[in-house]
């Protein structure tokens, strides 16, 4: 072969490996997005399970008197789980309420994700999310 010809085959080789790499960074940066929103989505399922059971009728299994949606918890709304931890494909969800608040977490160590589902009230706009921030929200 000539040098020419083993240049451009070492060329190649160099390129195609370069766009393996980027493209096996690529995947990883998008598999930790995805369960990041997949997080979010289980927890804004929970939130959303949580503001039904708090607009029930204690008659129809609703909370009881003085109730509110702090002090929901997983067997109010018939989620198994152990220990107080839910667990799922994404990750791991724990409950953590107060008076008026709910503040669902939600971690996940193989990608190193972790979500925060606040909800204040039993409207829509009463659910908080925030994906891997700063500062971890709390119900005060």
């Amino acid at each position: 072969m000539g040098q020419q010809q083993l240049l451009l085959l070492v060329l190649g080789i160099v390129i195609v490996g370069l766009a393996v790499v980027v493209g096996i960074q690529a995947f990883g940066e998008n598999q930790k997005k995805s369960n990041g929103d997949a997080l979010v989505n289980t927890g804004v399922r929970i939130a959303n399970h949580m503001q039904a059971w708090a607009l029930k009728h204690n008659a129809f299994g609703g909370p009881a008197a003085g109730e509110d949606i702090g002090d929901g918890t997983y067997e109010d709304i018939n989620i198994v789980h152990t220990g107080g931890v839910y667990s799922t494909i994404e990750g791991d969800f724990t409950l953590d309420g107060a008076t008026n608040c709910l503040l669902i977490t939600g971690t996940n160590s193989e990608n190193a994700n972790e979500v925060y589902v606040l909800v204040t009230g039993t409207a829509a706009e009463d659910i908080t999310s925030s994906i891997n921030p700063a500062s971890a929200p709390t119900c005060s």
